[in-house]
């Protein structure tokens, strides 16, 4: 996969978002997919937070991407240059997460925007980008992710707590809501979204028998380093690798589960005021 093109970029600024089909092929998703629901460590560090709806979402997250699948789809080419075009400058890897929805019991995600949570982690700027990628089909039967077109435009919004989540203001949301496109964003295993910090997004419960497993990688721009330490990265340069790593690296072992899993109990990013 080439450059994107003027045009591509041009939608990403004017609209907040862009999506890409099967950005990752078949074999690929599957080595995902299966990977992570065999992965012992994955659902041992997950952890759950009340949606105020009575459901409960449950997320595994980790700051440096390591040698493993997880690590190579983070890393890959397809992925980080395209979040460099988008930016405009060189990006590292912020965090990754994998958002386990189960069937009938996953939880809704209140309206927010990512920029609302990582602002006190002393990020001056927005220039950020998360990339939101299918492993499992995503309907709206079980909760799909749901953006407001354009709304990143609005700059960051006041966020309150709902449930154990931090959600956008509601006022603003129902107004910009009269105003603007509410997108449900349907995806098949593979396709992927990348969107803005500021990008007002959501999801539904699960209440389908369908799971909706999803892992969203998030980077920031090497010029918007953070001021302060924060329970994220500061600027980690980044290892770019290429694109056919994903399927050598597609079977998870002991020596190659590298990343630094956080401790729900001990760690700001499981807290209801910082979900990602």
């Amino acid at each position: 996969m080439g450059q994107l093109s003027k045009d591509q970029i041009d939608e990403f600024r004017e609209e907040g978002f862009i999506q890409f089909k099967g950005l990752f092929d078949a074999e690929e998703i599957e080595l995902l997919r299966s990977t992570a629901h065999a992965d012992r460590e994955l659902d041992k560090h997950s952890f759950s937070r009340a949606d105020g709806e009575g459901g409960k979402v449950r997320l595994s997250l980790w700051n440096h991407p390591g040698d493993n699948v997880y690590g190579m789809l983070a890393r890959s080419m397809r992925m980080v240059n395209k979040a460099e075009e988008l930016l405009g400058d060189e990006v590292y890897h912020y965090h990754s997460k994998m958002i386990l929805k189960d069937p009938k019991i996953g939880g809704a995600w209140a309206w927010h925007q990512d920029y609302g949570y990582w602002y006190q982690n002393g990020l001056l700027y927005p220039d950020l980008v998360s990339v939101f990628i299918a492993v499992d089909k995503a309907t709206r039967e079980n909760g799909c992710l749901q953006v407001i077109r354009g709304s990143h435009k609005m700059g960051r919004i006041d966020h309150i707590l709902t449930g154990d989540q931090a959600g956008a203001d509601m006022e603003r949301v129902n107004a910009c809501l009269k105003r603007l496109e509410l997108v449900h964003c349907e995806m098949e295993p593979g396709d992927a979204i990348f969107f803005h910090s500021n990008l007002l997004h959501r999801s539904d419960q699960n209440k389908s028998e369908h799971s909706r497993w999803a892992m969203v990688c998030c980077y920031n721009t090497r010029s918007n380093d953070p001021y302060k330490d924060s329970h994220h990265p500061g600027y980690t340069p980044l290892t770019k690798v290429d694109d056919s790593m994903i399927k050598q690296f597609g079977s998870l072992s002991s020596e190659k589960g590298t990343q630094s899993w956080l401790d729900p109990d001990k760690d700001e990013s499981a807290s209801g005021l910082d979900q990602g």
